[in-house]
């Protein structure tokens, strides 16, 4: 184990009372000790032997004062693009502040001075991590349940396509996926976020469907492709049965949309969505139970905003290597960019002028605080029918002996009687 600085400056006040008098041989066997102990240079050894013989030794230093580059009308204006930007992390958070600032000024919305401004631009993503460390304390991430039932319907007809493939994808390829809103009772009949983003630039957009049925499934699936700025050219899902059927199967052939899905209890061949369906879903209205006719038209009036805000101002970071040395993994990621930039910078040729115009106009029109705010209401209205509703319990299913398996393939052992024992007459 290492020796601290006190007991190094211990040994070597200890060993300086014999170095005044010592000859030059002795000297040198002293030196060698102090040197083989404390790890010191020998230059350095002989240095501190003087110095503590002549009682010079060096005390501890003082603890350097913080110097404050940043008041606390910084911070406040930190914390505010923060919250209205829902918490992401710095890096994400350093690469938004142009655009959210620009468009806050153009709508004469920003509540703070030129100097503000220009400091909150310079700040470094290590900067913000500890100005807004006070205000992440206690944020703590929940857990849903898995809802997928594999389907063996038209399986082998769906080609595979693992994560090792997605590399160098144009935009129009999609991932999809449902996240459940049981509320922790997945009993009964509950409501479904179908999930869907792009790999190549994180384009995401959202819809709730009543049901997990594959022709409801399919409806919705229907809409989110007409919100995407571009054409759809494959849709990539997981081996759920409200995917693989005929239904999804027919309607991606009448497209000429190519349809994949991945390999069975392989989560990661998925991704891109099973991460957006926390970033975008759960982080929107997290793990209560929606299954009303008013809250699905409430989240389906919620997701239309929330999407613009996340393509057009949330930037987002995209793996470009990881190595492995041993057990240490090192990942290497690109600058944050929002889907919306990174559409425009890496497959310009992907939109028509048309679609291209549109999506200028958005970026140049956008209002973060009136999608901010209409949001936040939205929200409001489904956690208060949420908690209406109370504490859901969760409830055991009637078939569940057999879902557990407990009941099947349960055999007789050799000296275990098969038949009734009768009364003796």
């Amino acid at each position: 184990m290492e020796l601290t600085m006190a007991q190094r400056k211990a040994i070597t006040t200890a060993q300086a009372k014999a170095w005044t008098k010592a000859t030059k041989a002795e000297k040198a066997a002293i030196l060698d000790a102090v040197v083989q102990v404390t790890g010191w240079h020998r230059d350095h050894a002989r240095k501190m032997l003087r110095r503590a013989a002549t009682g010079q030794m060096p005390g501890p230093r003082k603890p350097r004062e913080a110097i404050r580059r940043y008041d606390t009308h910084v911070t406040e204006a930190l914390v505010r693009c923060w919250a209205m930007l829902d918490g992401i992390a710095s890096k994400r958070l350093a690469a938004a502040l142009p655009r959210l600032l620009a468009a806050l000024e153009r709508l004469d919305r920003l509540d703070m001075s030129v100097e503000v401004r220009d400091q909150l631009l310079a700040m470094s993503p290590a900067t913000m991590d500890r100005h807004l460390q006070p205000y992440r304390t206690g944020l703590i991430a929940a857990k849903g349940i898995a809802h997928t039932k594999p389907g063996s319907l038209l399986k082998s007809s769906i080609p595979l396509k693992t994560w090792a493939e997605w590399n160098d994808t144009e935009p129009g390829f999609i991932e999809i996926d449902l996240v459940g809103h049981e509320g922790g009772d997945n009993n009964g009949t509950f409501h479904y976020s179908l999930n869907a983003t792009d790999i190549a630039t994180g384009w995401t957009e959202t819809c709730t469907v009543r049901s997990k049925g594959e022709r409801i499934v399919a409806a919705g699936l229907d809409q989110l492709i007409g919100r995407f700025p571009f054409l759809i050219l494959g849709i990539h899902s997981d081996n759920g049965s409200e995917f693989i059927n005929h239904h999804l199967s027919r309607y991606c052939n009448l497209r000429q949309i190519t349809f994949t899905r991945g390999r069975p209890s392989h989560s990661n061949d998925q991704a891109h969505i099973e991460q957006k369906n926390w970033s975008i879903v759960r982080r929107a209205v997290g793990y209560w139970r929606y299954d009303t006719a008013h809250e699905l038209d409430l989240l389906n009036h919620l997701w239309p905003a929330w999407n613009t805000r996340n393509n057009l101002l949330m930037p987002s970071q995209k793996l470009i290597s990881k190595t492995r040395t041993g057990a240490k993994v090192t990942k290497h990621h690109d600058t944050a960019t929002t889907p919306a930039d990174r559409l425009l910078r890496d497959h310009p040729d992907t939109l028509t002028t048309n679609e291209l115009a549109s999506l200028h106009h958005q970026i140049d029109t956008i209002d973060p605080i009136a999608l901010g705010d209409h949001t936040a209401l939205i929200q409001g209205n489904l956690l208060d029918l949420a908690k209406r509703r109370g504490t859901v319990q969760r409830r055991t299913k009637r078939n569940h002996v057999y879902l557990s398996r407990t009941k099947l393939n349960k055999r007789a052992s050799s000296d275990e009687s098969t038949t009734q024992t009768k009364r003796a007459s």
